[in-house]
């Protein structure tokens, strides 16, 4: 599998995991997060540039259904800001590859 979209997919677990605990004070993801974070990792599984993947926001097709895409836009807000401090790689691997 790409090295790439195993640490996008690894990103987006913390990122999941970061957002719960924040918004749903869960220690482990509630089911409304699975269900988001599963939906997002099938269409990582199934993107059209899976070799050459840039991160969703910038893509030129956006493959979410418009309720889920907001949904992950909502998570990225919350847990963006935290992923700097708590994962810098993660952070830094993810601003790369967004421009």
């Amino acid at each position: 599998m790409n090295r790439s979209i195993n640490l996008e997919k690894h990103t987006l677990r913390v990122m999941m995991g970061l957002y719960c605990s924040k918004v749903h004070r869960r220690r482990t993801l509630c089911e409304d997060c699975s269900n988001l974070l599963g939906y997002s990792l099938t269409r990582i599984d199934h993107c059209s540039f899976y070799f050459n993947k840039p991160t969703c926001k910038v893509c030129p097709v956006h493959c979410y259904k418009p309720e889920m895409r907001e949904k992950i836009k909502q998570v990225m807000r919350v847990a963006g800001p935290k992923m700097v401090l708590r994962h810098p790689f993660l952070a830094i691997h993810h601003l790369i590859n967004k421009k």
